[in-house]
């Protein structure tokens, strides 16, 4: 894909640039450091490039019936990618973006700029706003956060995953996106981490991820209500996926997590 620079943001020592997608022309590519993170097309905001970003649509889709508003905060922004398909698949839902990067934003902001009012967006570290939410506020949470290519630890702990099904309603959804190498030992940590808090857990990649074939995407998805995800057609949807996954849940997931175990916090010292 042959791509033209466009405007670059600079946030500390992390360079953002927008490109063009010269074979789809309202398509904008978003790298950070180098790194694709986002891809939105201008045009139509229900063309999701990559393919966890569809992953993660899957479940959007699933978790209520279709067109539903819902109440959504997304942790991490980006290109704001899965705002703008929510506001177009479920128009009036009520969304809240939380990034850290104020150059990202503006960026964003002036380049890609987004479809409704109905998208809040914060300035914040993940951790604290998520903290700052009021119990039980939203239909889903999904949590796309990364600093150099590196999700952080304070978002990827016991305690973090406990906030996140805090502000979630009763039969609410979490989403997490990481990233992993072969042998994914940081994606079985997760899924033991977000089991200690969640009573339902799932785990959807593709299928040369869950070979051990190659680095990428993985995403997790929980409830706090027992057989809530709807596993049978988050399957279907990833095994038609144009790059072809799968979903590890129960059983499949108990081999998967073997003698992995949940994260907790950093001690901060005795003082």
């Amino acid at each position: 894909m042959a791509r033209q620079p466009r405007p670059a943001a600079r946030s500390g020592a992390a360079t953002t640039e927008l490109l063009i997608d010269r074979f789809r022309p309202a398509g904008r590519i978003l790298l950070a450091e180098g790194v694709p993170q986002s891809y939105v097309d201008l045009d139509d905001p229900t063309y999701l490039h990559f393919d966890y970003v569809r992953r993660m649509a899957s479940v959007v889709d699933a978790a209520s019936p279709g067109g539903a508003p819902l109440r959504v905060l997304h942790l991490g922004g980006g290109g704001f990618t899965l705002p703008r398909y929510v506001a177009a698949t479920r128009p009036g839902s009520a969304q809240t973006v939380v990034e850290r990067d104020a150059a990202l934003v503006t960026l964003v902001r002036r380049e890609l700029p987004l479809p409704t009012d109905d998208i809040r967006v914060r300035v914040a570290d993940a951790r604290a706003a998520l903290e700052s939410e009021a119990d039980g506020g939203y239909d889903l949470v999904l949590a796309d956060v990364y600093q150099a290519a590196r999700m952080p630890e304070h978002v990827a702990s016991v305690e973090f995953a406990t906030e996140a099904a805090r502000v979630l309603r009763p039969d609410g959804i979490y989403l997490l996106n990481l990233t992993d190498l072969p042998l994914l030992a940081f994606s079985r940590v997760q899924a033991a981490t977000l089991r200690a808090v969640f009573a339902d857990v799932a785990l959807i990649a593709s299928r040369a991820m869950l070979r051990g074939r190659r680095y990428g995407n993985v995403v997790l998805a929980a409830a706090t209500q027992p057989e809530r995800l709807p596993v049978a057609r988050l399957a279907s949807r990833a095994a038609r996926d144009p790059v072809p996954g799968g979903v590890l849940h129960g059983a499949s997931l108990d081999r998967f997590v073997a003698a992995s175990r949940p994260v907790t916090d950093a001690p901060t010292g005795t003082g």
